[in-house]
């Protein structure tokens, strides 16, 4: 999409500004999850915990240059079916600091991951290459 074009309008004749730039973005993708700061993994046993995280349903870990992040696949339960928020006038300040400026809408948040594990099977892979003995941690 180039600057300054609108994008298709829906049925009810939306222009894209940043203002409206949600109403546009299917299943309100940045609603859908939540991210929570983790230390950094630095020994076995803290890859194993990731391991047990990653065990669950809807548990994903990324790294990127702020750090290490477990996310939880959750959608929101305030997010109306149209996208829009039922609370928005009186909802989180992490909800009005976010920026949408460039987001989910524009490109896949995992393009800037340095690392992602979306599964319990991708994480044992990686930790098997990074410690030689990692079967080790049973005995």
């Amino acid at each position: 999409m180039s600057s300054g074009n609108s994008a298709p309008s829906r049925k009810n004749k939306l222009q894209f500004t940043a203002e409206t730039k949600c109403s546009f973005c299917p299943g309100s993708k940045c609603c859908n999850y939540i991210t929570q700061a983790i230390d950094t993994p630095r020994s076995i046993a803290d890859f194993d915990q990731l391991l047990w995280q990653l065990a669950h349903e809807n548990v994903q870990v990324y790294k990127d240059e702020d750090g290490w992040f477990l996310v939880a696949l959750n959608r929101c339960r305030f997010l109306q079916a149209h996208g829009r928020c039922s609370i928005y006038e009186s909802r989180p300040q992490l909800c009005r600091d976010y920026s949408n400026d460039y987001c989910e809408y524009d490109a896949p948040p995992e393009e800037g991951f340095d690392l992602y594990f979306q599964t319990y099977e991708e994480l044992d892979a990686y930790c098997r290459k990074r410690y030689k003995k990692w079967d080790s941690r049973f005995s």
